[in-house]
């Protein structure tokens, strides 16, 4: 696992976000084990304390859990997963909408851009 870390976020924050993922794009199945805090913390060159606080953020969260003396799993709730993913894809979306807006787009415009990409087979080319 490589990530490029961006100084204007807690590094904590970056990996729960890539567990995250991995987790909703099924590289990490529900049951899965995860790494340990020192074999992540060696792989990522960072202090365990920030992966350990990494993990017990995502515990409580109920995104992954510890079963006792076998190490961190991700959670088996697909209900849970479901819902990170709608929250990932709610941030994307809102993105999206803030970046249209800042270009002066309207919102009438913008929904017309995404029907329209979501119709097609290519993405829509602006005119």
């Amino acid at each position: 696992m490589t990530l490029e870390f961006d100084n204007n976020l807690p590094i904590y924050l970056q990996i729960m976000s890539y567990i995250k993922r991995e987790i909703v794009t099924g590289k990490l199945k529900a049951g899965d084990k995860i790494p340990s805090v020192r074999e992540l913390a060696a792989e990522l060159q960072i202090n365990p304390n920030t992966v350990q606080r990494t993990f017990q953020e995502l515990e409580r969260e109920e995104v992954v859990e510890t079963r006792r003396g076998l190490g961190r799993y991700v959670t088996s709730e697909e209900a849970k997963i479901m819902a990170i993913k709608k929250e990932m894809a709610g941030d994307l979306i809102q993105r999206f909408i803030t970046g249209m807006q800042e270009l002066g787009f309207a919102n009438k415009d913008i929904a017309a851009i995404i029907a329209e990409a979501v119709d097609d087979k290519n993405p829509p080319a602006l005119k």
